[in-house]
């Protein structure tokens, strides 16, 4: 029983060191980089009809499409966190200083 839950939250590893289901945009980079690989290898190979020269175009376009897709979700996850954060520190604060003096949204009387 214990060795199936193992298994089942093992997920699978590419290469041997990253672990896709665990690891965050990463599955989503592989796929991106799948299809510019098979994008960039197919049109290279019409155009000039030469195998070799394709399947490394076609890796470097993985690679390529790959790091690029994984920074730029990466990028955005940070940011993403950044906000969370920073809204989750207003509500705090919100909920804190509500009805008090320090209160930033209560207007002083006589104010308008």
């Amino acid at each position: 029983m214990a060795e199936d839950e193992q298994e089942t939250k093992k997920g699978f590893r590419l290469l041997g060191i990253l672990d896709i289901k665990n690891t965050p945009c990463a599955r989503e980079a592989v796929l991106h980089g799948a299809g510019g690989a098979v994008g960039a290898g197919l049109i290279h190979f019409l155009t000039t009809s030469r195998v070799k020269r394709s399947f490394d175009v076609g890796f470097a376009g993985f690679m390529f499409t790959t790091l690029g897709s994984w920074f730029y979700c990466r990028i955005n996850n940070a940011k993403l966190r950044v906000q969370q954060r920073m809204i989750q520190e207003g509500i705090k604060n919100k909920v804190m200083y509500e009805g008090s003096v320090l209160d930033p949204t209560r207007r002083p009387p006589g104010a308008s």
